[in-house]
C-alpha cells in the first residue's frame, strides 16, 4: 500500500487528478450496472481502464476519428438496445456513454469542467431507479469526489495535495447543508409534480393479476421487502390473522388463474361488507411495486388514505389506485379481522366463481362426485364439504415444498392423485377446482401472509417471500368465508416464523454460522435504519409539511405559506450570505493584519515604515532608530518573516500573535 501510493505521489499533477477523476466516474457509474446495457457498462469500463493507461504512461489521447467512431457505435447500440433514443433507459445510457467518451478528449482545464458537470448530471440519474440510503450514501461519496476535483482543477500552481481539496470540498457542502435543508422542507411538494417513464415490467414485481401454477414458488425467493406495516399502539393482530389481500382471481383455463375483466366486475354486486369487532389501525409503506393495488389488511371497510392517489373498492373487496404504484407510498387503512362479505342467497353473479375448463381435471370431477356420492355428505352444505377437503389434506400424505416438479395441463389432478405435493398456489388452485366441482363458488386470493416484527423499530415486515395465495369459498346465508387449504398442508406456513427462505449469501452465511442471533440483530438494525429513510426522507409529503408549519405557529397552513416561509428563509440566508463576503473582505490575510499591527506600533514609537516594507526591513529600521531597545521587537519580526517564507518554521502564527501581544512596545525610545 505505501509504494503504491508513493507511485502515485510520484505522478505528475496531471497524471494524478486525471487518475482520480476517472475513480469519482467509476463510483458514479457503478451504481447504474445492474440498469444499464451490458455493452454499455462493458465500454465504459474499457474506455475508463484505456485513459488511466494514457495518463499514466503519458501517451497521447486518441484522435476525434477514433473518438467520433466510438460515439456513432454507442449511439446505434443504444438505438438498437431500446428501439428508440428518448426516455429514460436509452437517456440514462446516453449520459453514461458520452461521460466514459468525454475523459478521452480531456486536455484543458475546460475540457475538465464540462466533465465535472457532466458527471453532476450522471450522478442524478441514478435515483431514476433507486432512493434507497444506499444509493444516497454512494451518490454523497460522488459528490464529494466531484466538488475535490473542481476544487482541485481551481488550484493552478504546484501540486496541492488532494487532502486539502477534499476538505475545502467537505467545508463547502457543510455550508450549502442549510440550505438544502430548507429546501427539503420547504419547496412545495406536488403529488405528483413530475415523473420519469418507468418500465411497468422491468425488475420484480410482486405479485400479478395472474397465477400460472409455479410463479409463486419463484417469488417465495425472493427476500426482498414489499412493504412495512405499523400499527397503530402496537396493537397487531396474532400473526395467523395477517392476511393481507391483493389480487382476487377467478378465471381458469387449467393452468393459469386470471381476474374477472372490469366489465365483468362491474356487473357484481356490491360488497356487502359486513364486519365485527373492534378495528386495527395501521399504516403501510407499500415498496414500487408498478401496480395500481393498494394491499390492506383483511378486510378494510374504507378507503385507505393516500395522499395523491384516488382509491376505489371492487366488490372482491381490493383497493385499486388510480395510476401504478411506481415509487415508495405510505398510506393508512383501518381494516376488521372478523368480516363476511359477498351476497348470502345465490344470485347470478356468482356463476363465474363455478367456471371450469370442459374437459380438464377428469379425476378431480370424479372425486367431486364421489364425494357427493357419500352417505355422510349426502346433503351436506358447504361447511361439511370444506371440512372433508381439509381433512384429505391432513392426511392424505400431502406435503408443501418449493420444487413440486413441472405440472402438465390437468394440474389439479396431479396434484390430489399423483404428486401429492406443491406451493400455496398449486393447494389454492387444486382445493377451488375440486369445490367447483361440488358446485361451491369459490375463488382464489393472492397477497401476502404473516410477516415478522423488527424488534429494532417495531415495524412489521412483509417480504415477497410472505407471498400467498389461499381460498374463498361462498356459504349460503353467510358470503365469502376465508378457507386457507396451506394450513391443513403445512400448518407452520400460517401463523408461524416457519417459511420456506432462500439460503443465505456467502458473507450472510459466514456471519450465520458463527452468530445467528448477531446475523439476525444486524438485519434488523440496517432495515430499521432503511425504514427510518423512507418514512422521513422519501415519504416526506405535502401533508407533513403543512403539519410543519402549523407546529412553528400557522394555523391553517396552505401551499402559498410555505412558499412564503421558503422565500423568507431564502432572501435571509443570502444577506447573511452577503455580509459574510463583506466581513471576508474586510479582513485580510492574518499574517499581513499581524504585520500591519507592528507597523501601527512602530508609527506609535516614532517610526513610520512604508506601506510595502517587508519585516526584514522593518526590523533594521526600529534597530537603527532605537538601538538595543528594539532588539525583542527586531527578532520578533524576523521570526514572522520565518513563519512566511521559511521551509520549517519553528513558530506558529498563533503563538507569533502571543508573543506580539506581550511585547514591550513602550520601550522603544530613540537613544540620546
Amino acid at each position: 500500500m505505501n509504494k503504491f501510493r508513493r507511485e502515485i505521489a510520484a505522478l505528475p499533477r496531471d497524471a494524478r487528478d486525471t487518475l482520480f477523476l476517472l475513480s469519482v466516474i467509476a463510483l458514479i457509474v457503478l451504481p447504474q450496472a445492474e440498469n444499464l446495457p451490458w455493452w454499455c457498462t462493458a465500454i465504459t469500463a474499457m474506455v475508463l481502464v484505456w485513459r488511466g493507461t494514457l495518463a499514466v504512461d503519458a501517451r497521447p489521447l486518441p484522435s476525434k476519428w477514433w473518438r467520433a467512431g466510438l460515439l456513432v457505435l454507442a449511439v446505434a447500440a443504444t438505438f438498437a438496445t431500446h428501439r428508440t433514443l428518448l426516455g429514460r433507459d436509452p437517456g440514462v445510457t446516453l449520459v453514461v456513454i458520452l461521460l466514459a467518451l468525454k475523459t478521452l478528449e480531456l486536455r484543458a482545464r475546460r475540457d475538465a469542467f464540462v466533465l465535472f458537470f457532466l458527471g453532476f448530471f450522471a450522478m442524478l440519474t441514478n435515483f431514476f431507479y433507486s432512493q434507497s440510503l444506499m444509493t444516497a450514501f454512494t451518490m454523497l461519496l460522488a459528490l464529494l469526489g466531484l466538488l475535490t476535483a473542481l476544487v482541485n482543477a481551481h488550484m493552478p500552481v504546484g501540486k496541492p495535495p488532494l487532502m486539502q481539496a477534499a476538505r475545502t470540498a467537505s467545508w463547502m457542502a457543510l455550508l450549502g447543508a442549510p440550505i438544502m435543508l430548507a429546501l427539503f422542507l420547504l419547496f412545495p411538494r406536488f403529488a405528483p409534480l413530475w415523473g420519469t417513464p418507468s418500465d411497468a415490467m422491468a425488475g420484480r414485481t410482486g405479485l400479478s393479476n395472474t397465477m400460472r401454477v409455479g410463479t409463486i414458488a419463484e417469488l417465495a425467493l425472493d427476500d426482498s421487502i414489499a412493504a412495512r406495516i405499523k400499527f397503530d399502539n402496537d396493537r397487531a393482530p396474532p400473526q395467523s390473522q395477517l392476511y393481507f389481500r391483493g389480487p382476487v382471481l377467478t378465471q381458469f383455463d387449467g393452468r393459469e388463474w386470471t381476474a374477472l375483466p372490469p366489465w365483468a366486475r362491474g356487473a357484481q354486486s356490491s360488497a356487502n361488507l359486513r364486519t365485527s369487532g373492534a378495528p386495527v389501525r395501521y399504516e403501510i409503506t407499500l415498496e414500487p411495486n408498478h401496480r395500481p393495488w393498494l394491499l390492506t389488511l383483511d378486510a378494510a371497510q374504507s378507503a385507505p388514505e393516500a395522499p395523491g392517489f384516488e382509491v376505489t373498492g371492487t366488490p372482491d373487496l381490493q383497493w385499486i389506485a388510480n395510476r401504478p404504484v411506481s415509487d415508495l407510498v405510505r398510506y393508512r387503512a383501518e381494516s376488521y379481522t372478523q368480516f363476511l362479505s359477498g351476497p348470502t342467497r345465490q344470485t347470478g353473479a356468482l356463476r363465474p366463481y363455478l367456471a371450469l375448463p370442459p374437459g380438464l381435471n377428469p379425476r378431480t370431477a370424479a372425486l367431486a362426485a364421489e364425494m357427493r356420492a357419500q352417505p355422510e355428505l349426502a346433503n351436506a352444505d358447504t361447511a361439511a364439504f370444506v371440512r372433508a377437503a381439509m381433512q384429505r389434506l391432513r392426511t392424505g400424505g400431502y406435503t408443501y415444498t418449493l420444487e413440486p416438479g413441472v405440472y402438465g395441463a390437468n394440474t389439479a389432478d396431479e396434484f390430489w392423485f399423483d404428486r401429492k405435493e406443491g406451493f400455496c398456489e398449486h393447494i389454492a388452485s387444486a382445493f377451488v377446482v375440486l369445490m367447483r366441482g361440488l358446485g361451491i363458488p369459490a375463488r382464489i386470493v393472492t397477497g401476502y401472509q404473516g410477516g415478522e416484527l423488527n424488534s429494532v423499530d417495531d415495524y412489521w415486515i412483509l417480504r415477497q417471500s410472505d407471498a400467498h395465495a389461499w381460498t374463498e369459498v361462498w356459504q349460503e346465508g353467510m358470503g365469502w368465508v376465508r378457507v386457507d387449504p396451506t394450513a391443513a398442508v403445512s400448518p407452520g406456513r400460517v401463523g408461524q416464523f416457519q417459511r420456506l427462505a432462500p439460503q443465505p449469501g456467502l458473507f450472510a452465511g459466514a456471519i450465520g454460522a458463527m452468530s445467528p442471533t448477531l446475523a439476525q440483530n444486524v438485519r434488523a438494525a440496517w432495515e430499521a435504519v432503511n425504514n427510518s429513510w423512507n418514512q422521513w426522507v422519501l415519504n416526506y409529503t405535502q401533508s407533513r409539511q403543512l403539519n410543519l408549519l402549523k407546529s412553528i405557529g400557522f394555523e391553517a397552513p396552505s401551499l402559498e405559506d410555505l412558499a412564503y416561509v421558503l422565500l423568507y428563509l431564502l432572501v435571509g440566508a443570502s444577506l447573511a450570505g452577503a455580509a459574510w463576503t463583506l466581513w471576508e473582505r474586510s479582513q485580510h490575510d492574518p499574517w499581513l493584519r499581524l504585520l500591519g499591527q507592528a507597523r501601527t506600533r512602530l508609527a506609535k514609537a516614532g517610526l513610520k515604515v512604508p506601506e510595502t516594507a517587508p519585516p526584514r526591513q522593518m526590523a533594521a529600521q526600529a534597530e537603527a532608530r532605537f538601538g538595543p531597545a528594539a532588539g525583542a521587537v527586531r527578532d520578533w519580526l524576523l521570526k514572522l518573516e520565518a513563519q512566511r517564507y521559511a521551509k520549517a518554521s519553528p513558530a506558529s502564527l498563533a503563538a507569533l500573535r502571543g508573543e506580539f501581544r506581550r511585547l514591550n512596545w513602550s520601550a522603544l525610545t530613540p537613544p540620546r
